[in-house]
Formats: C-alpha cells, sequence, structure tokens
C-alpha cells in the first residue's frame, strides 16, 4: 500500500538525485506517515488511522471529531 495521509491526501513527489559531476537518477520523497489511534467520542471507539505529520497537526487543531466527521462523509473506511 503505498505511504498516503489519510486526512491531508499527501503521498510520495518523485525527483532526481544530483551528483557533484550534474548527473541525475530517480529518487521519491517519502512522506513521514504514522500509524496513530485516537478514541473518538461521537463513534464510541477507537479508530486508528495512517497519518503523516502535518495531519496530526491537523487533527490537534481542529479535533478528532470534525476530522473523523469529514473522512466519513468522503466514504472513507475507518
Amino acid at each position: 500500500m503505498a505511504a498516503r495521509c489519510q486526512v491531508t491526501g499527501v503521498g510520495p513527489q518523485f525527483g532526481h538525485n544530483i551528483s557533484h559531476s550534474h548527473r541525475r537518477t530517480k529518487r521519491r520523497f517519502d512522506p513521514n506517515i504514522q500509524k496513530k489511534r485516537y478514541w473518538v467520542p461521537s463513534l464510541g471507539r477507537h479508530v486508528t488511522l495512517t497519518l503523516s505529520t502535518k495531519g496530526i497537526k491537523t487533527i490537534d487543531a481542529r479535533g478528532i471529531d470534525v476530522v473523523v466527521a469529514e473522512l466519513i462523509q468522503k466514504g472513507e473506511k475507518l
């Protein structure tokens, strides 16, 4: 499964490694993906989400209930 954040949708990006001689080779920039378990009072259960660090900060700022409601509305399986 690809490294993708469930909240922000960020995934791997692609670019080049550039050597001293300026030779380019393909590389991949992976996001910092973490598995995090939250208690969701509105559902009455724990939910495990695959999040980037920016997604974790988003949940801290907006609240888990708001974010989970948006994920359910998008049709994401929790």
